[in-house]
């Protein structure tokens, strides 16, 4: 799957070696991807379903629950438990994740760090503000 195939779901990021994590299942219209779900985490006896995501013209047709629930099956014929995560924004998800049975067990609080840029004068760490 290349980038520009996927590009049009929006599945966050998906970069050129992220189907290598794991099994990926897309739903197309004619040539065009409208729907994609995968795996991308493994702890041991878990898998993580990532990059679930529709083409906003064909959200409303069930595409995101049949690809949620092909790779969850897949998973637990592995003897494995899907898990999966939504941000708190996204009510759309978290509400099609209840229905199909997912429930809510934990509310992380993430925190994003990043690597100071160099002064390239210096070749030392610039302060971020």
């Amino acid at each position: 799957m290349r980038d520009e195939h996927v590009k049009p779901t929006k599945p966050g990021p998906f970069l050129p070696r992220t189907i290598e994590l794991g099994v990926y299942l897309g739903l197309r219209s004619g040539r065009v991807l409208v729907a994609l779900a995968g795996e991308r985490l493994h702890p041991p006896g878990w898998t993580e379903i990532s990059a679930v995501c529709t083409d906003p013209a064909h959200r409303g047709r069930g595409l995101a629950t049949r690809l949620v629930l092909a790779v969850a099956a897949g998973i637990r014929n592995r003897g494995e438990t899907p898990f999966l995560h939504a941000s708190a924004a996204h009510n759309g998800a978290i509400r099609l994740y209840e229905r199909l049975g997912f429930r809510l067990r934990r509310t992380p609080d993430f925190r994003a760090v990043r690597v100071p840029a160099l002064d390239p004068s210096q070749g030392t760490p610039v302060p971020i503000t």
